[in-house]
């Protein structure tokens, strides 16, 4: 185990301290874009032919039966399944308190102007198979898609070698509500959502994680085609803490987040040097026990343990990192979270692990990565959705406001625009 600790650097220091795993996938972009062309020109029979390359499996239907999705749920825990609906049930909660509407605001006596939300009609869900098969994902997607109205909810999937979609995927797609579920992965999977096929509709957004292919394939086609949730990148972590956190906890969030993927990032911000030693041993300690050991040891290696001067510095190095997840186990959490202002989600105090939000408390775990949490929110109700403006304006509104445009307009050299002010008033 290799975690490197650095004691007290300069500001000057920090951006290099801030590195993250690179992600370039520019080097990907020749071979995405010809599997792209050919779904476009070939549809389904061009899906089936990357699955058997890439998937080992040939799927003559590549939408699921609804006798797969029935029989699915015998095939898992019924701890898991009570699990599961637990969990949709505080999403559901959670996302029920992000509805808009704020109703119609006068702007002056006769200019009333107002938005309405509407659902964007039709979105496509990427689930990733794999190793770890992200059901969970299931929920934080197609629950809130679901609950804003959207027309077409389209989830794509990767088959396994025998052609079947892992049952808990399933089981998580029935319980949120979709209907269209296919036998689809990686760059072809985002083709068909992109451009549609004979089986697979098009989509106007596109949703979820995937391998470095997949990121390349949802950047490539949001150029011109469709639009997709945020940037990707590797996921991560930063956790600050102080003398009164305890070490275990500490070490368990850092290890959690490192089992995502060897490139996955763990960042340790600490003002004590006695609890940076003791969440390093005890890091050693519960490693020991992990079964993916080896993705955790190399995501390890580019994970840090950084020890700053005081609070004021971890607040502001923590908001030139822009962390995914952010994790405070401070005595004064509630009063040095109020200073973060770039994070994806922030988790507070003891007994909020990240994994709560990974799963089960309600809020989305489908977040910024790589900084973006600058300028990006996490997926929400407003994701799926759009807000369509309007306004109405009286004849003694317009003959109001008409100056104003009407100067403007003079001055952009637009005479049309004035004129549809002036020819308003003179005939009306």
């Amino acid at each position: 185990m290799d975690i490197k600790t650095y004691k007290y650097p300069g500001k000057p220091e920090w951006e290099a301290l801030q590195q993250r795993p690179e992600l370039d996938v520019t080097s990907l972009f020749d071979t995405v874009r010809s599997i792209l062309e050919d779904v476009r020109t070939n549809g389904d029979e061009a899906v089936r032919k990357y699955g058997e390359r890439f998937d080992k499996v040939c799927v003559a239907d590549l939408l699921v039966s609804q006798e797969e999705i029935k029989n699915s749920e015998s095939l898992i825990d019924e701890d898991l399944m009570y699990a599961m609906i637990e969990a949709k049930r505080n999403i559901e909660k959670f996302h029920a308190h992000q509805y808009f509407d704020h109703g119609k605001t006068e702007i002056r006596p006769g200019i009333t102007c107002w938005q309405k939300p509407v659902a964007i009609e039709k979105v496509g869900l990427y689930i990733p198979g794999g190793t770890a098969p992200l059901f969970s994902t299931v929920l934080m997607l197609a629950i809130p898609a679901v609950m804003a109205g959207c027309k077409e909810v389209v989830l794509c999937t990767p088959p396994d070698n025998e052609g079947k979609i892992y049952p808990a995927i399933l089981c998580a797609a029935k319980l949120a509500g979709v209907k269209k579920i296919f036998k689809a992965g990686g760059v072809q999977a985002i083709a068909a959502m992109t451009y549609g096929t004979e089986s697979i509709p098009k989509v106007y957004k596109i949703f979820g994680p995937g391998n470095p292919y997949v990121v390349a394939a949802k950047q490539l086609v949001s150029l011109t085609d469709v639009a997709i949730d945020m940037p990707a990148g590797p996921s991560e972590v930063e956790i600050i803490a102080d003398a009164s956190a305890d070490p275990a906890y500490v070490a368990a969030d850092f290890l959690a987040q490192a089992e995502h993927g060897a490139d996955s990032q763990s960042i340790l911000v600490t003002t004590s040097e006695t609890l940076a030693e003791a969440a390093k041993k005890e890091i050693a300690i519960q490693l020991s026990g992990l079964p993916r050991r080896d993705f955790i040891e190399k995501s390890l290696s580019h994970s840090r343990i950084i020890i700053l001067k005081d609070d004021a510095e971890m607040t502001e190095f923590t908001n030139q990192y822009a962390p995914e997840h952010l994790i405070i186990q401070t005595g004064n959490y509630a009063e040095l979270s109020a200073g973060i202002v770039n994070a994806g989600s922030v988790f507070l105090g003891r007994f909020t692990p990240e994994s709560a939000g990974d799963y089960a408390s309600g809020t989305n775990h489908t977040l910024p990565t790589g900084g973006y949490a600058k300028m990006y929110s996490g997926v929400n109700l407003d994701s799926f959705m759009r807000k369509i403006t309007f306004q109405e304006i009286t004849k003694n509104g317009l003959r109001m406001l008409a100056p104003t445009i009407e100067a403007m307009a003079a001055n952009e050299q637009l005479e049309a625009h004035r004129n549809a002010v002036t020819v308003r008033l003179k005939n009306g």
